[in-house]
């Protein structure tokens, strides 16, 4: 009866009270929760907002870099069209073309013979034995691991066995899951030595039951691209079945000089480094284009096109592209019918590669005519050319098998490629594009197949490109690189595209994972992503954010002060009055039309600018004041067009300068220090009067020595401190699309 009595006494009010203040709390609870909520999606939102506008600002300058270095070499080439032998324009820049490297592979391997270099008793590093074993290839990577360099007779020694076996191996390769449960695919390096280390401390290193595919762009940017490359030869060269290296964009020695690894060899092995460059330049024509897994899914570093046709890649000469960035120029003939070209094969090597070639040429052709003989496959005129069997008896076991191998390969490609794609191409021009686009284009989300402007080569597809090509060729999927993601691979094309990038924090600490791909026999891609950095580990989102956001914002002020000029008269074109001030929305109009990043510049007026008046005006005289730079104490005295156009060009001027030094010496004298400013203001269509330039030199020549050092020179125009990872390997002083487009209104070039 009492538990009854309380019962009446909270119904009739007792409880009414607790009731409506438990109501009441409630609403302030969720009121909290959705304030908390609002201002969660707004701290995301913003995030991602800066995330977004960072990542533009990096590729919009790597872009913009990647488009300067092909309209350079594209001026380059029409100087040694166009311009008389004798010219001295002419002369400086005519040894990074190929026109009078006219002798035999035999010889080739005279002048990278490494049996007179000695290895001192000192050397600490990892010493090598031929036929290489898989304990010397582990021991090697330990070896880099542990910052060692491995001596330079042993460099070579390593990298003249890689240029044989390349030249065995067919353009196309065709591989198979049924010998093993998954094959691991990885993505761009780009010199970065930790990420190969990390996917191999995942994964596991090359062998027998886990075959690997690398897919180019090993060098350029990072700082071990050498390392990368020895540590990936020297698993291909001990399984030669089980390793695959398709060719990138970053394996050309034009691309080399601006990117950072033509230095970086130089630097580390100072006496045959010249000879350790030209060797890689014969490996890098060698790479393969592509690979083919279960005939399924097609392994490319960039792309396709609406006109890519898999039977023409695979009947090519890719060693006569030794740039991709250029077509080839028509090769000479001797007598006996047989070209004389730099990398024709004479010598015994390449009598044996006569049956590998086969693997990539789909179909025999009869010899034409002598016009056309230059676009020919050896398998052309190979039984033109006496083999002697006792020196192919003494070919080691190891090259018997891939002999073999290539053999079998050749059947399936015969067996693979259509009979309506067996045209042949008597035109070097259209050979030259199908490797430009496989090497240099990228996707987009529009149907159609249009010119790739933003890096200047190659073309973006479409869907309907990528699916046409995969029904014309019976396939399913297209895993490609060459782009860097975010979270180090992207689907698109209804997931028929896989885009795979495997250096991670690749434009700085923190702004993207990298990435590798593992394929079983049901060909479903399995994604494994990573970080390299530690330093990564210990930062939370928003600190990660707003370290690559500073990174950025700096490359970014650089190269607002590099267009000073352009932005001054943008300005003054809303300032009529000439009062030095502009407000908020024309600021960011004026930059927009001046830089055309497609940036927020509204958003990232409050980083940029400090200089605001009270009524929120911007005083933009103020603001270039703001943007200082480090430059040497003469820099006052120079002409400051002269200044701008340095900072604006810098990373031409220093691909000009890496070229004409031809002694690889990193120096350069006072006379070709002028030529190269002359090279400049004709491919800048600009006049730079002779006294600038004297002026110049003499302000850089501080010890009167009549020389200049290229990196001190770089160096002292320098508009920070301390370079970012960004412009590690590399410089970021990079024109924008308005500036490279300077030579299009001329036909010629």
């Amino acid at each position: 009866m009492l538990s009854w009595l309380r019962g009446i006494g909270t119904v009739m009010g007792c409880g009414v009270s607790k009731s409506s203040q438990f109501h009441k709390n409630s609403r302030k609870a969720i009121k909290a929760a959705v304030l908390i909520q609002r201002w969660y999606r707004q701290y995301v939102a913003r995030t991602e907002m800066r995330r977004r506008y960072t990542w533009h600002i990096f590729q919009s300058i790597e872009y913009s870099g990647e488009q300067a270095q092909i309209k350079l070499y594209n001026f380059l080439g029409y100087l040694m069209d166009n311009f008389t032998p004798a010219s001295s324009e002419r002369n400086l820049i005519s040894h990074i073309f190929r026109e009078h490297e006219v002798c035999l592979d035999a010889e080739w391997e005279r002048y990278f013979c490494y049996k007179n270099i000695e290895v001192p008793e000192v050397y600490s590093g990892p010493h090598l034995t031929f036929p290489l074993t898989v304990e010397q290839a582990v021991g090697l990577l330990e070896a880099f691991r542990n910052k060692k360099q491995l001596h330079s007779r042993y460099a070579l020694q390593l990298l003249l066995e890689t240029w044989k076996l390349l030249r065995m191996l067919p353009n196309i390769n065709r591989i198979s899951t049924c010998q093993s449960k998954e094959i691991t695919i990885c993505g761009d390096l780009h010199g970065q030595l930790e990420d190969l280390l990390l996917i191999f401390y995942k994964n596991g290193v090359p062998s027998l039951e886990k075959p690997y595919v690398f897919n180019g762009d090993f060098v350029d940017r990072g700082k071990d691209s050498i390392e990368i490359l020895l540590i990936l030869f020297s698993f291909l060269l001990v399984y030669p079945c089980d390793v695959y290296l398709n060719r990138g964009n970053h394996e050309d020695h034009l691309i080399n000089l601006r990117y950072g690894f033509t230095k970086e060899v130089l630097t580390k092995y100072k006496i045959h480094g010249k000879r350790i460059l030209k060797l890689l330049q014969k490996i890098f024509s060698w790479l393969p284009l592509a690979t083919v897994i279960d005939q399924k899914v097609l392994v490319l570093h960039g792309g396709i096109s609406d006109t890519t046709d898999l039977g023409v890649l695979a009947r090519l000469d890719r060693h006569n592209y030794v740039s991709a960035m250029r077509p080839p120029k028509k090769r000479n003939s001797s007598s006996s019918g047989v070209s004389i070209d730099a990398d024709l094969e004479e010598d015994i090597w390449n009598t044996s590669k006569i049956f590998q070639r086969r693997a990539s040429v789909s179909y025999p052709k009869p010899l034409g005519p002598r016009d056309c003989f230059q676009n020919r496959s050896l398998q052309d005129f190979s039984g033109r050319i006496k083999v002697k069997m006792e020196d192919e008896l003494e070919s080691s076991r190891r090259r018997e098998s891939v002999y073999q191998l290539a053999i079998n390969r050749s059947e399936k490609d015969v067996l693979g490629v259509s009979n309506d794609s067996v045209t042949s191409y008597d035109n070097p021009k259209e050979e030259w594009r199908q490797i430009l686009d496989l090497l240099w284009s990228d996707p987009m989300s529009q149907d159609g197949c249009i010119p790739n402007e933003v890096r200047g080569g190659g073309c973006y597809w479409g869907p309907d490109i990528t699916e046409d090509f995969l029904n014309k060729h019976n396939m399913q999927l297209i895993i490609r690189s060459h782009e860097c993601k975010q979270e180090g691979y992207e689907f698109c094309h209804n997931r028929k595209v896989l885009t795979l990038f495997s250096a991670s924090n690749y434009y700085d600490v923190g702004s993207n994972r990298g990435a590798y791909v593992k394929l079983g026999p049901d060909l479903v891609p399995y994604v494994i992503q990573y970080q390299a950095s530690s330093l990564t580990r210990e930062l939370t989102a928003r600190q990660s954010v707003g370290r690559t956001e500073r990174s950025a914002l700096k490359v970014l002020r650089e190269q607002l002060f590099a267009h000073k000029s352009d932005l001054i008269c943008a300005f003054k074109k809303f300032d009529k009055e000439a009062t030095g001030l502009v407000s908020l929305n024309d600021w960011a109009s004026a930059v927009e039309s001046v830089m055309h990043l497609d940036l927020p510049w509204r958003m990232l007026c409050s980083q940029l600018v400090s200089c605001k008046s009270s009524d929120g005006t911007i005083d933009y005289n103020d603001w270039f004041n703001e943007l200082a730079f480090k430059g040497p104490n003469a820099a006052d005295h120079i002409d400051q067009s002269l200044l701008e156009t340095l900072y604006r060009h810098r990373s031409t001027l220093e691909t000009i300068f890496r070229i004409i030094d031809t002694d690889n010496s990193g120096f350069i004298t006072v006379e070709d220090f002028r030529q190269t400013w002359k090279l400049l203001s004709v491919y800048l269509k600009m006049e730079i009067t002779d006294e600038d330039i004297s002026h110049l030199a003499v302000t850089i020549d501080s010890n009167n020595d009549g020389s200049i050092d290229i990196d001190e020179f770089m160096e002292a125009f320098r508009l920070t401190d301390k370079k970012s990872r960004l412009e590690r390997g590399r410089s970021m002083f990079m024109g924008t699309v308005t500036d490279l487009t300077k030579l299009e209104g001329d036909p010629s070039i």
